[in-house]
C-alpha cells in the first residue's frame, strides 16, 4: 500500500481549499452570465453607473411629486430599461412608492440617499442594484464549506482514526489483552509509528512469555531443590536420631549408621556444589581464564577422581588419550565438566561394565567421546538430557539420578569455551557423550590422529 507524507497531504488540502471555491465561483458566474469573460462584468458596471447617474437627479428633482401618479409612471418608464428598483419613503420611513415590492431585505445591494431642503428632511430614496456577483460569491462560499468538509473527513480517515486505534490498542495492552489489531494508515509517518508499535508489541509479548517461562522454571527449580534437599536431610536426621537414642547398639550397626550419614552429607555437599556451579555459569559474567591446557591430561585427572567409585562397582576404563590435544581455557572448569560426564557414566553403568574414553583432533577442533555400557536414554530423555534438574526416572532417587545438573553444567562449560556437547545412544548399546573444543594453534604441535 502506497503511503503519503503528512506535509504532502497538507499541501493537497491547501490546494483543495483554493481550487474548489474558485471552481464553484466560475461555474456560477458562467451559469448566470453565459460567459467566462470578466470584461462583460466591467461593461455591466459602466452601464449601471450611467443608469444611476440618470436616475438619481430625476428622483431628487421630483421630490415634491413622489405621490403624483403621473410622475411615478415617468419614473417607472425610466426603470423599465434598467435592472434597478426604487423605493421612496417619507421622513418617518413609510413607503410612498416602490417599483418592485418583492425587492426587500438587507441582502440586496442598495444605494441610499436623503432629500433635504433648508435643513429639513423631505424623504428617503433607496435604489436596489442588480445582483451581479451575489450568486457566484455564495457559490464560492459553498465550495469553501465543501472543501472544509472533505478535508475534515479525510483527516479523520487518514490521521485521527489510526491514532485513536493505536491509543485504544495501547490501553488494551495495558489491560493485559495482547490480542490487538493495529489499524492501517495511508500516512507515511503514522504507518512508521504503527510498524514501530507493532514491533514493540511483539517484543513485549516475547518478553512476557519469557518472563512466564522463567517464573515457571523458577518454581520448578525451587520445588526440585526443596525435594532434593529434603530427602537426604530427612534420612540424615533419622539416622542421627537413631544414634542419639541408642538404637544402634552394636559397633557394626553404629558404623553402618555413620556410613549412611556420611553418604547423605556427601550427597548434600554435591548438590550444593552443583547448584553453586550452575548459578555461576548461568548468571556470573566473569571472564574465563585462557590458559594452555591438554585435554588428555584433564581427562586423566578426572578418571583418577572417579576411580574409587568405579572400582567399587567393578567398572573398568578403556581410554585412548594421545598427547597434543591442546586447548585454550580454564583447566579447572574443564576438569569439572569431564568429572560430571564420567560420574554420570559410572552411575549408569552396571556392575562389571566398562567405560570407553577417547580423545583426538580433527582440523581445528579437539574432540572427545565417553561411552558407557548402561541402558541408554529413552527418546524423551535424549531430548531433555541437558535440562536443569531433569533426571529421567519417575522416582527422584539420588543414588542413580544424581543432582540433575551435571550434564547441564558440562554443556554450559563447553559452550563458554566455544565448544559443544551432545548425547546419543551408541549402536552397540549404552550412552555416548561427544564433545569438542577449539584447539590452540601452535606451530610445533604435532598432528594427532582423529577419532575413529
Amino acid at each position: 500500500m502506497r503511503t503519503l507524507r503528512i506535509r504532502s497531504f497538507l499541501l493537497l488540502c491547501f490546494f483543495l481549499l483554493l481550487l474548489l471555491p474558485w471552481i464553484f465561483y466560475v461555474t456560477a458566474y458562467f451559469l448566470e452570465n453565459q460567459s467566462l469573460s470578466f470584461m462583460h462584468n466591467r461593461q455591466q458596471d459602466k452601464v449601471l453607473q450611467s443608469q444611476l447617474t440618470d436616475t438619481i437627479p430625476f428622483i431628487e428633482a421630483g421630490s415634491a411629486k413622489w405621490l403624483d401618479s403621473e410622475w411615478q409612471q415617468q419614473l417607472h418608464a425610466r426603470l423599465e430599461h434598467t435592472k434597478l428598483d426604487v423605493a421612496l419613503q417619507s421622513p418617518s420611513g413609510q413607503d410612498m412608492y416602490r417599483s418592485n415590492p418583492e425587492r426587500r431585505g438587507s441582502l440586496s445591494s442598495t444605494e441610499r440617499f436623503y432629500i433635504m431642503e433648508d435643513g429639513q428632511l423631505l424623504g428617503k430614496a433607496i435604489i436596489y442594484l442588480p445582483r451581479s456577483n451575489q450568486i457566484p460569491v455564495i457559490s464560492a462560499i459553498a465550495g469553501l464549506m465543501l472543501a472544509f468538509f472533505i478535508i475534515g473527513f479525510e483527516m479523520r480517515r487518514f490521521l485521527l482514526k489510526p491514532l485513536e486505534g493505536m491509543s485504544a490498542s495501547a490501553r488494551q495492552i495495558a489491560a493485559g489483552d495482547w490480542d490487538v489489531t493495529l489499524p492501517t494508515s495511508r500516512m507515511t509517518e503514522i504507518a512508521e509509528v504503527r510498524d514501530g508499535f507493532d514491533v514493540m508489541v511483539e517484543s513485549i509479548q516475547a518478553s512476557y512469555r519469557k518472563q512466564a517461562e522463567l517464573e515457571e522454571e523458577r518454581r520448578f527449580v525451587i520445588a526440585a531443590v526443596a525435594h532434593d534437599l529434603r530427602t537426604p536431610l530427612f534420612a540424615l536426621r533419622g539416622y542421627l536420631d537413631g544414634l542419639e537414642q541408642g538404637i544402634a547398639r552394636s559397633p557394626e550397626k553404629t558404623a553402618h549408621y555413620l556410613a549412611v550419614c556420611k553418604e547423605k552429607s556427601a550427597q548434600l555437599d554435591r548438590l550444593v556444589e552443583d547448584l553453586f556451579t550452575f548459578t555461576k555459569m548461568e548468571y556470573a559474567e566473569t571472564a574465563l581464564k585462557k590458559d594452555r591446557a591438554d585435554l588428555s591430561s584433564v581427562i586423566r585427572k578426572s578418571m583418577d577422581s572417579v576411580e574409587p567409585i568405579a572400582r567399587q562397582k567393578g567398572i573398568i576404563f578403556r581410554s585412548d588419550l594421545p598427547e597434543g590435544c591442546v586447548v585454550s581455557g580454564d583447566a579447572h572448569l574443564l576438569e569439572r565438566a569431564i568429572n560430571n560426564l564420567l560420574d554420570n557414566a559410572v552411575r549408569h553403568s552396571p556392575s562389571g561394565g566398562s567405560i570407553v574414553i577417547r580423545c583426538g583432533k580433527v582440523d581445528l577442533k579437539v574432540t572427545f567421546a565417553i561411552r558407557d555400557t548402561g541402558p541408554g536414554f529413552s527418546k524423551e530423555e535424549l531430548q531433555r538430557a541437558f535440562e536443569p534438574l531433569y533426571r529421567g526416572e519417575a522416582s527422584r532417587n539420588r543414588s542413580t539420578g544424581g543432582s540433575g545438573l551435571g550434564l547441564t553444567i558440562s554443556q554450559r562449560i563447553l559452550r563458554s569455551h566455544g565448544g559443544e556437547l551432545a548425547v546419543s545412544n551408541h549402536a552397540d548399546g549404552g550412552t555416548e557423550l561427544t564433545g569438542w573444543l577449539p584447539s590452540e594453534a601452535l606451530e610445533d604441535e604435532r598432528v594427532v590422529a582423529p577419532l575413529q
